[in-house]
């Protein structure tokens, strides 16, 4: 199958979405498809305001209708909601062609949180993209009815995975994670982007013994750093480095409020490190509201999820590790990638009109 996947969203950046992406792109190649990607690096771009991690291409639709063409793909995923999400929508929506959409980012709650303005505004842009979709994907269940309870259907579940062979206890420290190694324990371990819609200040204001480490770049982090001295923000880190924060610390806090998932929950339970977070969509879908995962099957809870985020780090502390590392392994990237061919094959749900 020749498929072709349009996202404002890729390398450079780091987060989950990419992640998602690209270990995908990756097993559909390996399985004989020919895949297309559409992505910003192809274009002239812009940073996005407030975000410049996230290029923004420039007037893209002739460019993105010709590489379409030219590739003359069987199957079309319009993995995010940017300009180049856009263009291929309408290149679609010309050709009377049918295709699928992702719901990855809460867009309309970040755009709340960064500008005051109400988030239903930007929910009616999500519900005008996604209506001609013939399948939007989403990551959970719980997402899946939120999204039709906001008139965006149908939903078909694409979930995320982990890589095991790189995330997982009893890491050594790198050198660049020399600082750690001096830290009183426990260290609490936060990694994501470091950003106000991120809500990071609950997790550094919260009353608990042990370390802070906070992993991860972004607009906050300069001024994060200077009122938080005691506080160890490390940056962006990547590959072994990455693997062996999480490996290292005590317990991962997730104090997101926003997220859709939290690739991140599962890369620190498969490193052996419990989660803290707030009882939210997202961690509900990982940890459960009792700790025990999503389904609540879980001979013991391999997290904490409170409404005060202290309490739910010092009930994580009392988990046991052993415990992560079993639940994590249930998150396939294979599972995941079946998911993902099954939409691109399924019977279309919706006439592209």
């Amino acid at each position: 199958m020749r498929i072709s996947i349009v996202s404002d969203a890729w390398t450079p950046q780091v987060n989950g979405v990419v992640r998602t992406l690209r270990t995908t792109v990756g097993l559909l190649e390996a399985r004989g498809h020919l895949v297309q990607t559409i992505t910003p690096d192809l274009f002239r771009s812009i940073p996005c305001p407030t975000y410049p991690e996230i290029r923004l291409a420039l007037a893209p639709g002739n460019r993105v209708a010709r590489h379409l063409r030219a590739f003359a793909p069987d199957a079309v995923h319009i993995a995010t909601e940017g300009p180049l999400g856009w263009a291929a929508r309408g290149w679609c929506l010309d050709q009377r062609r049918s295709f699928t959409t992702s719901f990855h980012t809460r867009f309309p709650d970040y755009v709340a949180a960064r500008t005051g303005l109400p988030a239903e505004w930007v929910w009616r842009l999500m519900r005008r993209f996604h209506a001609p979709a013939r399948a939007v994907l989403a990551a959970t269940p719980r997402l899946a009815d939120e999204l039709a309870e906001r008139g965006i259907s149908p939903v078909h579940l694409w979930s995320r995975g982990v890589d095991l062979a790189r995330f997982r206890p009893g890491l050594r420290l790198t050198p660049a994670l020399a600082e750690l190694a001096a830290l009183p324990r426990p260290i609490l371990l936060s990694v994501g982007r470091v950003a106000v819609e991120k809500n990071i200040g609950a997790f550094l204001d919260a009353r608990t013994p042990g370390s802070k480490v906070v992993v991860g770049d972004g607009p906050a982090l300069e001024p994060l750093r200077a009122r938080y001295p005691d506080v160890l923000f490390t940056g962006a880190l990547h590959g072994d480095d990455l693997a062996a924060a999480y490996a290292a610390a005590d317990v991962f806090v997730f104090p997101s409020l926003t997220d859709t998932f939290g690739l991140v929950l599962i890369e620190a339970l498969a490193s052996g490190t419990p989660v803290a977070g707030f009882r939210v969509a997202g961690p509900l879908d990982v940890i459960g509201d009792d700790g025990r995962g999503a389904a609540g099957d879980l001979p013991a809870p391999v997290g904490a999820l409170a409404d005060d985020l202290g309490t739910a780090i010092n009930a994580a502390l009392a988990c046991d590790p052993a415990d992560c590392t079993t639940y994590a392994a249930r998150f396939s990237w294979t599972a995941c990638t079946d998911q993902f061919e099954a939409a691109m094959t399924a019977p279309a749900c919706k006439a592209a009109a």
